[in-house]
């Protein structure tokens, strides 16, 4: 499967973005899905997760609140809606798939798989 985000761009300290991420090559329609972000110079972040089902959704403490992880009715898309976007949120963002189905989502990019090239987001004035 290869995962395909997009969305991203520059924007300034308080803007809104949604970002999007398409599934090719097999259905995930039973797999968790994430949002992960790599800032200039750091680790891998995790940001939010969603079930396979799509009913439970879990984020960083660092977006909660500002930050929304969805699914598409087809199980194949995710998005996550960013408002409120600071400097701080400056990074390339990757979507991902957990690599087992029906399990419940964690944390771990370990966990994840099928990472593309992610689409970079910069909040900047």
């Amino acid at each position: 499967v290869q995962l395909q985000a997009s969305g991203g761009g520059l924007v300034q300290p308080g803007a809104t973005l949604k970002l999007s991420c398409a599934a090719s090559g097999r259905s995930l329609r039973f797999h968790a899905m994430a949002w992960f972000r790599q800032a200039p110079g750091k680790e891998r972040e995790f940001v939010a997760t969603i079930t396979w089902t799509g009913t439970q959704t879990t984020y960083a403490d660092s977006v909660k609140d500002r930050f929304t992880i969805s699914r598409g009715s087809d199980k194949n898309t995710l998005y996550l809606e960013m408002n409120n976007l600071q400097p701080d949120d400056t990074a390339v963002y990757y979507c991902a798939h957990h690599l087992r189905p029906y399990a419940n989502p964690t944390t771990r990019d370990i966990d994840f798989g099928s990472w593309g090239p992610g689409t970079l987001v910069t909040v900047s004035s």
